[in-house]
């Protein structure tokens, strides 16, 4: 019976092709073809549809700010430019905000270091034990020392535990990150006071490199003298 069925030829359905007096308009649309359509149809129905149902159902009375501060753009809804939004004697105290802000980090920053500083340097030296012993011969002087270097030498030799080392290393790091952090914000503070300066009024120019005195990394700028009245 196996043999009977592998010995029938199959039949493998193929698309009608285009008759040839109808070649000039184009391929004969196969049926995929016709799916994608007709399902792009429907789906511009159903949005259309939608659409119909929000507009009968709207509020005639309702109000929204973005519909006098947006306008059409190719049929899309776009904010209006909020380039002049501000005057520049508002845009001045922002930028004075925003300085003294930076300012107020990197002195809390600064703070922060410091007393890092001060708790990884008592770990690090710790005080000599200055306490005076008073001896009646010099029998009893070097008996009192030599009881001195020996609770010295046990100190030295008792190991630090292994969660300590790491809370000190761990400490090390941070105090490296925060320092980095002060120069990032020291840098950021000058850049935005240089900024600042630049948008007040008067005539000013960069100086060349060859009019500089000392020599900088950064731009350097000369106000031209005007007489007070």
């Amino acid at each position: 019976m196996s043999s009977l069925r592998n010995a029938i030829p199959r039949r493998t359905h193929k698309e009608r092709a285009q008759p040839r007096e109808r070649k000039k308009f184009g391929l004969l649309e196969k049926h995929k073809d016709y799916v994608l359509r007709a399902r792009a149809f429907h789906q511009k129905e159903d949005t259309l549809r939608r659409l119909r149902e929000k507009a009968a159902s709207k509020n005639p009375d309702e109000f929204y700010f973005k519909m006098v501060n947006t306008r059409m753009v190719d049929g899309i809804h776009r904010p209006k430019s909020e380039a002049n939004k501000y005057t520049p004697e508002q845009l001045m105290l922002m930028k004075t905000q925003d300085i003294g802000y930076v300012l107020q980090k990197v002195q809390s920053e600064k703070k922060k270091i410091e007393r890092l500083n001060s708790a990884l340097h008592t770990l690090d030296h710790q005080p000599e034990n200055k306490h005076v012993y008073y001896a009646e011969n010099r029998e009893e002087a070097k008996e009192i020392q030599s009881r001195q270097f020996q609770k010295r030498d046990s100190l030295a030799s008792v190991k630090v535990p292994g969660r300590i080392k790491k809370k000190i290393a761990a400490s090390y790091r941070e105090l490296e990150a925060r320092q980095k952090r002060v120069q990032d914000l020291e840098k950021l503070y000058l850049d935005m006071a240089l900024q600042k300066e630049l948008q007040k009024s008067g005539r000013k120019r960069k100086l060349r490199e060859d009019e500089i005195v000392q020599p900088t990394t950064r731009p350097v700028y000369k106000w031209h003298a005007e007489r007070k009245r």
